[in-house]
């Protein structure tokens, strides 16, 4: 998870360093050595992925030069890699920031007694009626936590009402639901008391006004003003993440190239999902590096084209 990077890039190193020197502790050896069960709790999963993705983009424009995107955007802990991308976030406050995330989240609600699933090949409208027969029948909460796709939503809350609309997705036509090995209920009012623990720590940030518009997960519409994004990033823990009409949206924009920066393909994927069309590349490794530089060059080309005319 980032190895390779680290031992080709001085501007990725520094990344790690500086992730070890905020938090305390050797990040960057258990991104490259475990142990995986260590790693995948979500106070350290958070930080890791945040200075992987980070890492892999300094080296990335230390290959290839400066990268100058439309509109910058991620998928939950992702906007956070995006804000610091955007320069509105110095990578040590995101760190340290989303270290205090993960653990205030993981504590929001007792292990076992959240679930999360995915529900796939039926709509939204589907999915959110769902979610509304299982609060009935239930008395407990689950909702919508990430809009995937037109036909992949994760929904989120108690484990017994998660199940239940789960079994009602698939009396409603649902191909298949999906239970997803998480450690919590991300993104549903479950995570209210991470939510209200976090806001002073978004307060107390510095931030800056966005170079690049930053698309955000609460509104699927492009934000540049520093004042609003502790908010954002507030109300991000309860709210669904609404991945589909982000990219929708972008799309609206005139944006028809997108390039995933971080661990593994997953939004690349989702992508390819919601805008069969659009151009895409993923950098999760120096293996990376030749395809994405197809994809600037393509964008390149595709603008001097239309500058011509």
């Amino acid at each position: 998870m980032g190895r390779d990077v680290f031992e080709a890039s001085s501007a990725a190193r520094q990344v790690f360093e500086d992730a070890d020197e905020a938090l305390g502790m050797s990040l960057s050896t258990l991104c490259f050595e475990g142990p995986e069960e260590q790693l995948r709790r979500t106070e350290i999963q958070q930080p890791a992925i945040l200075t992987t993705s980070i890492a892999l983009l300094l080296a990335l424009e230390e290959k290839l030069g400066s990268i100058q995107p439309a509109y910058v955007g991620g998928h939950s802990l992702g906007e956070y890699s995006a804000l610091v991308a955007s320069g509105a976030l110095d990578f040590s406050d995101a760190v340290r920031t989303v270290h205090l995330r993960g653990r205030l989240m993981q504590e929001a609600v007792a292990e076992g007694d959240g679930a999360m699933a995915a529900i796939i090949g039926v709509s939204a409208e589907v999915v959110e009626s769902a979610c509304e027969y299982a609060r009935t029948q239930t008395g407990s909460v689950v909702s919508p936590a990430n809009y995937n796709s037109p036909v992949q939503i994760v929904i989120a809350g108690a484990a017994a009402a998660v199940e239940a609309a789960c079994e009602q997705a698939r009396e409603l036509g649902a191909k298949k639901t999906i239970p997803l090995a998480v450690s919590a209920p991300f993104h549903c009012s479950l995570m209210e008391p991470a939510a209200e623990k976090l806001a002073p720590e978004l307060e107390r940030l510095q931030i800056r006004d966005p170079k690049t518009p930053v698309m955000t997960n609460v509104e699927a519409e492009p934000n540049s003003q520093g004042a609003r994004i502790p908010e954002l990033l507030r109300r991000q823990v309860t709210a669904p993440v609404r991945f589909a009409d982000m990219i929708a949206r972008m799309k609206e924009f005139g944006v028809d190239g997108f390039l995933e920066v971080g661990p593994g393909r997953v939004l690349s994927g989702l992508i390819a999902r919601i805008e069969r069309r659009a151009r895409r590349a993923n950098f999760s490794s120096l293996e990376d590096l030749e395809s994405v530089r197809e994809l600037l060059e393509s964008e390149n080309q595709s603008e001097n084209q239309e500058g011509a005319n």
